[in-house]
């Protein structure tokens, strides 16, 4: 996921049709479209435009448009670990689904980016290779679990990371072979770039077929029992920082903050470091309840949590 932001935008949703509907394109073209559709929060408003490619080549075609009549755009993957603006996207979201492909040679699984990443490991774990069955259940595709290195039960992707496909700024289709040393804690190399990924591969291990489905679903009941699916949400809402002693959900939960609510935005009664959407919360009410707890934290701990979900204003 990355953003590109173009200030001075003033083109209306007529006009953006206009522009749009001189291209072809392998997927889809919407305008208007309802982004709480597509947030795992299902918090959102209207974005501008709304464009689904199938292919580079459709892709491109988008991205040439926008470049050219200096539209702002966002990439997007499964919705998860996002915050829309109650007032919407001003300009376009390319939804990355129709990347959909998956291969394997051998232990290398090759995902297109708009996989989600939780069928990934459950094709993997159907094919006797052991390493995503960790992410089973997590939301998000492969594209923005590769972007945020994303970490469950002490395992983070770039542990099986092979090779990444991209589209450069310069429209340029580039290969990045994995080092260790570009990744961090839910960091990686293409946060912040513009660079937009098309697909990844990831080297795994043989291992049982039904050690590892019983071990995928092992963490999915834990997920459950976290609170992961009885609400929309984000997921983890802050990262943990070993430096502070505790998880983050421990320290939240320390200051009695688990259930407290503002407006439909709530601490889940489950998980401290999960905010879960009631039913009627709006973005308004997901950032402030995120910024009490982050000045209760700070109040009372003297450091500051670092959030995990990334505001789309």
């Amino acid at each position: 996921m990355e953003t590109c932001f173009i200030y001075k935008y003033h083109k209306s949703v007529e006009s953006l049709s206009k522009i749009f509907n001189k291209i072809n394109i392998n997927g889809v073209m919407l305008f208007n479209e309802p982004l709480a559709k597509h947030s795992t929060f299902n918090i959102g408003g209207n974005a501008d435009v709304f464009a689904s490619p199938k292919d580079i080549s459709s892709l491109e075609n988008i991205l040439s448009v926008l470049k050219e009549n200096n539209i702002p755009w966002f990439i997007l993957g499964g919705g998860a670990n996002i915050l829309f603006s109650d007032s919407g996207f001003r300009g376009a979201v390319i939804d990355m689904k129709g990347f959909s492909s998956i291969s394997f040679n051998g232990n290398i699984i090759k995902s297109g980016a708009g996989v989600e990443f939780s069928l990934l490991a459950e094709e993997a774990c159907r094919k006797s290779l052991s390493g995503l069955e960790y992410f089973y259940g997590m939301p998000g595709t492969t594209g923005g679990s590769v972007y945020m290195n994303a970490r469950c039960y002490e395992k983070s992707v770039s542990d099986i990371l092979y090779k990444v496909s991209y589209l450069d700024n310069l429209g340029k289709i580039c290969e990045y072979r994995v080092k260790q040393s570009d990744f961090g804690y839910k960091v990686s190399p293409f946060q912040n770039t513009g660079n937009i990924i098309l697909a990844a591969e990831f080297i795994l291990q043989q291992s049982g077929k039904e050690i590892l489905l019983t071990k995928a679903a092992e963490f999915k009941k834990d997920r459950t029992a976290k609170g992961h699916y009885s609400y929309p949400c984000a997921g983890s809402v802050f990262k943990n920082n070993r430096d502070f002693g505790h998880p983050s959900g421990k320290i939240i939960d320390s200051l009695g903050l688990r259930g407290f609510s503002i407006g439909g935005a709530q601490v889940s009664p489950l998980h401290a470091n999960i905010i879960i959407n009631n039913g009627n919360a709006t973005a308004a009410d997901i950032k402030e309840l995120i910024q009490l707890i982050e000045d209760k934290v700070f109040k009372t701990y003297g450091f500051r949590l670092e959030k995990e979900i990334i505001y789309i204003d």
